[in-house]
């Protein structure tokens, strides 16, 4: 017997789909239902085949080679088609100016996360725009823990 989609089930794929990451706990606040209902559904959506696994999509435009070299990477190629090799790198844009980032990343670490500068005062600047939201990141993961 078929099962049926409902909002519920679409909204936990969806979400998933923007961010394969996200915690049941994320997903339940984005759908405004319990965390146990999407652990149950998440489950559900997996037994019933719906979900094979959470796999990462790879942005092939942003891989160099050994040399440097931006690999011939176009968006019409699936991402599992990149071959990731030992020696490769990848591209990093600062999370403030989206300015290319050199050797030497300045990052910020707080809770769980990491954000990458370019420069000292891009990762200053960051802070103080997201002073409010870094402080609540951070005493959600203290409750968390």
């Amino acid at each position: 017997m078929p099962h049926e989609l409902d909002d519920i089930d679409i909204g936990i794929v969806t979400s998933l789909q923007q961010d394969g990451r996200k915690s049941f706990r994320q997903i339940a606040r984005e759908l405004d239902i319990s965390t146990p209902t999407v652990q149950a559904r998440y489950q559900r959506l997996v037994n019933i085949g719906l979900i094979k696994s959470v796999s990462p999509v790879i942005d092939s435009t942003n891989v160099m080679d050994e040399q440097k070299e931006q690999l011939n990477a176009c968006d019409c190629h699936d991402s599992s088609e990149t071959n990731l090799k030992s020696g490769m790198s990848v591209k990093m844009k600062c999370d403030l100016c989206d300015g290319i980032i050199g050797d030497k990343p300045h990052v910020l670490k707080f809770a769980n996360f990491e954000r990458f500068f370019c420069c000292n005062t891009c990762k200053t600047q960051f802070k103080e725009k997201n002073k409010g939201r870094i402080e609540s990141i951070i005493e959600k993961a203290k409750e968390e823990q």
